[in-house]
């Protein structure tokens, strides 16, 4: 039974890759499409809600590297390390994949478009394509396939279409410090003619990353923009025919590298030069992306030409020409301040991989966007004429690499996401106006040096947890996010002991996220007193930056200002964490490891009233991996389910010891890993929970009397990953769970409990278009009605969080 209309998908969080030509904007449809992982994240910057990404679009198994927008089309190309192109044609909201093909099983490189007819893909076996539109079939197919050189890999490709006769220029840059240009000619069969490699510009140091060309139409001349590794851009003009110099034939005329002409004929009536025209200078570290004005037409307009870069220095900059000095200078410098040090030549992960420019129709005010290695995306908005300057604003965020676990505060306003990518994100509404609220990333508790595993709370202000270290680590909100989730969210957050740390930082040394106090108490105090008494001032008071806000936090916020301060490190594992859970009142903490032995596969309980100590029990029966721990919502069990298709359920029996008693282990519980377990919220019909296993089978079990009894079974058509029960409480006597799949499949299951059989019974599935394209890591329910309706976060392989919103009436 399906139920489509009462679900909706209410925010999507995914990062952007990290490639040079993984984002475009559609001026027409006022859309960005970015690379997330293997989906295409659709966005609408311009959007007055702020919303983020609004969907994503399945296609590719593998990282998409290049994404682009076929101008004065409907249509959208996106290739991947898959090797597949992939042709979407624009669908109402959406797109629609109209063509699928591959031209070999390498993965693509590199990616260009010219108009509705041509494009170009490069690809890591060293070969570069030429994709036609026409034929009998009217699809795109391949009109050309060339090698540059051996052992040349093709980074950046522009194409340019430059006369009426359909000849094309296109420019290959890749790993050589060369720009290789090509004309050929495009026949009205689509097929590729007269192709010649042209010109090999010289004169950059390292390899080129980007390539981008521009019209000048007054005097029909061309410049060609490179960006290299070796911090420079180059730029180089293309004249036409007539407008071509022809003095440099004179044998007497000197001839110097920077005046020499690269001379060809394009056609038999028609012929080109290109010759270098000037060398920029500015950026720290490799060029990654280059973006013409998107509005510059030619000497007519009143707009000059200037060219926006973007580095992994984490600069964002604007050149135009000094008319005098004919000297490119920068007139704006946008992104943030590059940590010292910190470089691609230190192995660091660059700063920004690629820029987008464009200019908002409406307002008339430029946009620039950037994406970079933590996968948001930098805003920014032009203030006033003449793009004197710019103000950030709000950007999509999310992990750039798979979701391991999520969990609900306590009183469910808000949920907290881990990932693979290293870090821990908060995610909550924010509340503009009576009825509109949108969800957004407000703090990153953790920017972790281990992959992060899985989290679970203390209380409504502290959390735990485990990275792919041995280690699990106690964090405690600070009071600016409180603040900033009571202003914004409309959202208390209790402490035990109603003081939280004011803010948290990362030491420079340090490996551990410190209270801004302690760091003083360290001898930062000591310092800052020391020079205001040099300069016979008072030392002033640190400035809670995040209270100023009026909108949720930009990347640069959540990176310096919403870290949580560390209060504990939890010992005694000898392998990597998998799962942790604490009771619901938070006096004990279980955890567990990887093991391929009975030795490592135990369950070690901390107390957290006995100053976080290990207790003497160690809860031993499992032979393999415990891939999920949950206490019952009474705290009277512990259940834990492993790798080698059982689950073992123990008995608190004196919670201010740590006290465990075996009630059962079951060892043929599945036939295949269990996956995960989730457990009834308390009812009058006894202690329920259910388990899922890659058998593909959900199994619900009842403990009556300390003994557990199989209830009810269903299998499914694929393996089963997740499972989450709603915590509020029974509907009409019904439990609600929702199941996640393999494939990324969600479905909402009820169980009558007042039934004898106990029957599971599909009440909703979410559409295919809505779900993730990978498997389903963790789903979690949150323990309050919102406005009438559940509030389920998914988090999957395929690196999104999502957020869906059931109507309750799914299980009158």
């Amino acid at each position: 039974m399906s139920h489509t209309t009462v679900i909706t998908q209410e925010a999507i969080f995914v990062g952007a890759n990290k490639q040079s030509q993984v984002a475009d904007y559609n001026p027409n449809e006022d859309v960005v499409a970015f690379g997330a992982s293997t989906n295409i994240a659709l966005w609408n910057p311009l959007a007055k809600d702020g919303k983020g990404v609004y969907s994503t679009l399945k296609k590719h198994n593998k990282e998409i590297t290049g994404i682009k927008f076929i101008p004065n089309s409907p249509f959208l190309v996106s290739v991947g390390e898959d090797s597949q192109i992939n042709i979407w044609r624009r669908s109402q909201e959406s797109y629609e994949i109209v063509q699928a093909f591959k031209d070999s099983d390498h993965s693509i490189t590199a990616l260009a478009v010219v108009n509705q007819n041509l494009f170009v893909t490069g690809c890591s076996d060293g070969y570069i394509s030429i994709w036609s539109y026409g034929g009998e079939q009217e699809k795109f197919g391949l009109a050309h396939k060339f090698e540059v050189k051996s052992n040349f890999l093709p980074i950046a490709l522009a194409i340019e279409q430059v006369d009426e006769e359909h000849n094309y220029l296109l420019a290959v840059g890749g790993t050589s410090p060369n720009v290789f240009v090509y004309t050929f000619v495009v026949s009205d069969s689509a097929a590729v003619e007269n192709f010649t490699q042209s010109a090999c510009l010289t004169g950059h140091e390292d390899w080129v990353r980007c390539l981008e060309f521009v019209t000048e139409e007054k005097n029909k001349n061309y410049i060609l923009a490179s960006g290299s590794q070796d911090r420079y851009i180059r730029l180089w003009r293309l004249k036409l025919n007539d407008c071509i110099d022809d003095s440099d034939e004179d044998e007497s005329k000197l001839i110097l590298l920077s005046n020499k002409q690269y001379k060809f004929n394009l056609s038999e009536t028609s012929r080109g030069a290109i010759s270098f025209e000037a060398l920029i200078m500015g950026h720290d570290d490799w060029v990654t992306g280059l973006q013409w004005h998107p509005s510059y037409r030619g000497n007519g307009s009143k707009r000059k030409l200037q060219l926006l870069s973007s580095s992994a220095d984490t600069a964002l900059m604007v050149w135009e020409m000094d008319v005098e000095s004919g000297i490119w200078v920068c007139v704006n410098r946008l992104g943030e301040m590059s940590i010292k040090g910190a470089s691609t030549a230190t192995g660091a992960s660059g700063g920004f991989w690629s820029c987008l420019w464009f200019v908002d129709k409406g307002t008339n005010k430029q946009i620039i966007l950037a994406n970079g290695k933590t996968g948001s995306f930098r805003v920014y908005r032009e203030l006033g004429e003449e793009a004197k300057s710019f103000e950030a604003v709000h950007g999509p965020t999310g992990a750039t690499r798979e979701i391991t676990d999520i969990i609900w505060a306590r009183g469910g306003e808000y949920f907290i996401s881990t990932s693979l990518d290293q870090t821990s994100r908060l995610f909550a509404p924010w509340v503009q106006g009576r009825n509109h609220k949108t969800w957004h990333e407000f703090a990153r508790p953790q920017i972790h040096g281990y992959d992060m595993i899985c989290i679970d709370n203390i209380n409504d202000s502290k959390y735990v947890s485990g990275g792919d270290e041995k280690v699990l680590r106690v964090f405690e909100m600070t009071n600016s996010i409180s603040k900033l989730l009571k202003n914004l969210c409309d959202i208390d957050v209790v402490s035990e002991s109603n003081q939280l740390p004011e803010a948290a930082s990362l030491p420079v040394l340090g490996l551990s996220n410190k209270a801004a106090n302690e760091q003083l108490e360290a001898g930062e105090d000591a310092q800052r007193q020391q020079d205001a008494e040099e300069n016979n001032a008072v030392p002033e008071e640190k400035e809670d930056v995040l209270a100023t806000l009026t909108s949720p936090p930009l990347e640069d916020h959540l990176q310096r200002y919403t870290l949580f301060p560390e209060l504990e490190k939890l010992y005694g594992h000898g392998y990597e964490l998998t799962c942790c859970a604490t009771s619901p009142n938070g006096m004990l903490i279980a955890s567990a490891c990887k093991s391929n032995s009975a030795k490592h596969a135990i369950i070690r309980v901390f107390n957290v009233r006995k100053d976080y100590q290990q207790c003497q029990q160690v809860l031993e029966g499992h032979n393999l991996t415990i891939t999920s721990l949950e206490f019952s919502s009474d705290g009277k069990y512990l259940l834990a389910v492993s790798r080698d298709r059982s689950f073992s359920l123990w008995k608190v029996s004196d919670e201010s010891e740590g006290q465990f008693a075996l009630v059962e282990l079951n060892l043929k519980a599945h036939t295949r890993i269990i996956w995960d377990c989730s457990w009834a919220p308390a009812n009058s019909y006894g202690q329920f929970f259910i388990t899922c296993s890659r058998d593909k089978q959900i199994k619900l079990w009842n403990v009556g009397n300390d003994k557990v009894e199989l209830v009810s079974v269903v299998k499914l058509a694929e393996a089963i990953t997740s499972v989450s029960i709603c915590k509020i409480g029974l509907f009409k006597n019904k439990l609600v769970a929702a199941i996640g799949l393999e494939s990324g499949g969600i479905s909402i299951y009820s169980v009558d409990l007042s039934d004898n059989t106990f029957e599971f019974k599909e009440v909703a599935k979410i559409d295919h278009l809505l779900t993730p394209s990978d498997r389903v890591t963790k789903l979690s329910f949150s323990n309050k009605i919102h406005d009438g309706q559940l509030k389920l976060a998914v988090g999957s392989n395929d690196c999104s969080v999502r957020l869906y919103s059931i109507e309750e009436s799914i299980v009158a």
